[in-house]
């Protein structure tokens, strides 16, 4: 007989913004390559610690609202030339689609190479970044006992063209044509076959410098504004805690100069980058000659478990990245209630040597509001919204679309302290992510609905 076990997941992107091209018919610097990981912990109790689950589940990744790329980008009619594959249409680079089943490894599931595009099904001209997955755990009997939304974010903001610093991509290649057995009329070109880049596994050609190094080389004199290439005028690429406290690209990485000059010193972009450490100390510090994004602490826990991707450390200025945390501990931030993976405030110290006793909630109440995680999600056409109440008052409880439109009142009354699900019936809604609010107890709690149709 199965036994429905009883788990917490969580899912994050390896990095805060990935980017790609999205035109790749004369060059191409990135293509569309995305990574979500995920661990599943088995919830503890009073008698029994929580336990990583590496066996007998099942882990899989969708993007709800975004089910193809093909056609929003001109990537599969490239990639043979680009890396000598012929790939099936909407298949990414290591053979994972839009949707699938994540793979064990390294202590975690992943899913690698995903294809994303920044635009969705519904809407093929304006750039939605901050996409969010829907990843689902199953247990052994194929029943679904949790579910969460990280954000896998992604944007083609790439600037070469747009910020005038170039007239046209061809412009960047004709500055290539002096160089030995460079030809600008071999297209599309792939700028990491000659400039050597840790991001795509490329060892370059002859004397041509890493592509960090050339690029940030090149622009030393003219500019400092990361964003003046990497995402950010619109998309934001920092957007973490950090950025919120005035911090900003050079108080970690330096300026454009000094990325240049690091590589030329021996730096590898991509493998030697800021560690936390270097300004929180050791107790904050990655594992030794790992970075971040690679590291593990508590109980075998990735730090970005609990506090979110490199450049989207949480919380975030974007609503979406602190859902995960949210729906968990019912506030943003890092994970730090212990009763979500413990069930009970444990008597010894947990990660960075913090005590249970020493958490700050920031608002948080006993029995205060909370909204939980629809099902189904997506849904075609109906689904159930739950929410709790921890005092008699007005509730109201509200959907809205992406442009912040309300489409909906599900709830406006007063009610008694309790636990509710109202059922919500979506058919007039196109396809694409929406978002729940509940307003009780002098708190609001956001969540995230996706309608597929």
């Amino acid at each position: 007989m199965n036994t429905t076990i009883i788990a917490v997941i969580l899912a994050w992107n390896d990095l805060g913004m990935h980017c790609a091209n999205r035109d790749f018919q004369n060059m191409a610097v990135l293509p569309p390559y995305n990574n979500l990981t995920a661990q599943v912990i088995l919830k503890g109790d009073a008698s029994k610690m929580p336990a990583l689950l590496t066996d007998g589940i099942l882990v899989t990744y969708e993007i709800p609202g975004n089910t193809y790329s093909v056609g929003k980008t001109n990537f599969w009619s490239y990639e043979d030339k680009l890396f000598g594959v012929n790939l099936p249409d909407n298949v990414g680079l290591t053979g994972n689609g839009l949707s699938g089943v994540m793979t064990f490894k390294d202590g975690a599931f992943r899913a690698e190479g995903i294809p994303i595009t920044p635009y969705t099904d519904a809407d093929l001209a304006n750039e939605d970044p901050y996409q969010q997955a829907m990843v689902r755990l199953f247990d052994s009997g194929g029943g679904e006992t949790a579910s969460t939304r990280p954000v896998v974010p992604v944007s083609n903001e790439i600037n070469c063209v747009s910020s005038k610093c170039h007239s046209s991509e061809m412009d960047i290649l004709n500055e290539h044509e002096n160089e030995d057995g460079f030809n600008p009329a071999d297209r599309p070109l792939l700028c990491a076959s000659c400039h050597a880049s840790n991001a795509l596994g490329t060892t370059g050609k002859g004397e041509a410098p890493p592509l960090s190094q050339a690029v940030h080389g090149k622009h030393a004199g003219k500019t400092n504004d990361c964003y003046a290439c990497h995402p950010g005028s619109r998309t934001k690429c920092l957007r973490d805690v950090m950025y919120s406290k005035g911090m900003k690209c050079q108080d970690c990485h330096g300026s454009v100069a000094n990325v240049a000059v690091t590589v030329s010193r021996g730096r590898r972009p991509w493998l030697d980058e800021p560690r936390c450490g270097e300004c929180h100390g050791s107790v904050f510090s990655e594992e030794p000659a790992k970075l971040y994004r690679q590291s593990k602490g508590h109980g075998g826990l990735y730090c970005s478990a609990c506090h979110g991707s490199p450049h989207a450390i949480q919380p975030t200025i974007i609503e979406r990245d602190n859902s995960q945390n949210i729906a968990l501990q019912g506030f943003s931030g890092p994970l730090r209630d212990c009763t979500v993976c413990h069930g009970v405030n444990p008597p010894a110290a947990g990660p960075h040597g913090r005590m249970a006793s020493g958490v700050t909630d920031r608002g948080r109440r006993p029995e205060t509001a909370g909204l939980g995680q629809n099902y189904p999600n997506p849904f075609n056409p109906s689904t159930t919204i739950p929410f709790r109440v921890g005092k008699s008052g007005r509730v109201r409880l509200e959907v809205f679309n992406v442009r912040g439109e309300r489409t909906a009142v599900l709830v406006d009354a007063v009610l008694s302290p309790g636990e509710y699900r109202v059922p919500f019936e979506g058919s007039g809604l196109a396809s694409g992510l929406y978002s729940c609010r509940v307003t009780a107890d002098g708190a609001v709690r956001v969540g995230g609905l996706a309608v597929l149709k």
